[in-house]
């Protein structure tokens, strides 16, 4: 029994997903952790079409959305001086 085509794309994503949670936790940039955030939830949503549930696909790209315009108009409006 071997893995199929979807099988190696899951793992790509599962990949890519444990690199996007590192990243997110060493970058100093918060706008730029935002922006690697944003892909992890849209590699996360594909995960869930590629385990059949919809559902939380939707849910997760939503949450993902709506997460990521939150914490970049908070990132915006908030003054950052670099010395």
């Amino acid at each position: 029994m071997g893995f199929t085509a979807v099988d190696y794309g899951t793992m790509v994503m599962l990949l890519i997903l444990i690199a996007a949670s590192l990243a997110m936790y060493f970058i100093k940039d918060l706008l730029h952790a935002v922006i690697v955030y944003g892909a992890y939830s849209l590699i996360m949503a594909l995960v869930w079409l590629q385990m059949n549930t919809p559902d939380i696909a939707i849910t997760e790209a939503a949450a993902g959305i709506a997460m990521t315009v939150l914490m970049m108009v908070v990132i915006s409006r908030t003054s950052r001086k670099e010395d």
